[in-house]
């Protein structure tokens, strides 16, 4: 599988060992930056690439999956799922590594290099490669959902909504006077 990286100046040092344990595992790495340590690196650029790339190959037909780091994950997530078709999840656990998969059908997630020791990351990752999708209906659903509203703003309707409920201000009644108290 491939497996697109990319990090900011806090999940570098991640972001190598990363490299060189997921090619130990026969993966194709592909490294999106940063290419040297800088403090003040702006990340999302590096991220959005990566996201960028995940989405590329999965539509050329290559198994492919992200990894954004930096030092909580929130930014980075936030920058990959910018990407048209990413569905970055934020990962600190085993648990949240599978469900992201499970459940979400994640294509990349995020972690928080400041928040775990480096075997750590590399269990929620494996994990998170070793895990399919369950394909269960309502997650299928719901991604569905996600992907409309991301594609043309469709949104489900609210199940709170009542077409029974009367539109007082819609009323051809005459009766009704909005400013009377």
């Amino acid at each position: 599988m491939r497996i697109h990286i990319a990090t900011d100046h806090a999940g570098l040092e991640f972001s190598t060992q990363l490299q060189h344990h997921l090619a130990g595992q026969g993966h194709d790495v592909v490294d999106h930056g940063p290419l040297d340590y800088e403090p003040l690196d702006d990340y999302p650029g590096f991220c959005i690439r990566a996201a960028q790339a995940v989405v590329a190959d999965q539509e050329a037909g290559v198994e492919a999956l992200g990894v954004v780091f930096g030092g909580s994950g929130n930014g980075e997530q936030i920058s990959a799922n910018k990407v048209r078709g990413i569905r970055a999840a934020l990962v600190w656990s085993i648990a949240t590594a599978e469900l992201a998969r499970e459940h979400n059908d994640a294509n990349v997630i995020s972690i928080g290099a400041r928040q775990h020791t480096f075997d750590e990351v590399a269990t929620f990752i494996d994990r998170f490669i070793a895990t399919p999708f369950s394909n269960e209906e309502r997650h299928v659903r719901r991604i569905a959902q996600i992907a409309a509203f991301e594609d043309d703003g469709t949104l489900a309707a609210d199940p709170r909504a009542k077409s029974a409920r009367p539109d007082v201000l819609a009323d051809d009644d005459s009766s009704f006077d909005p400013e009377a108290g």
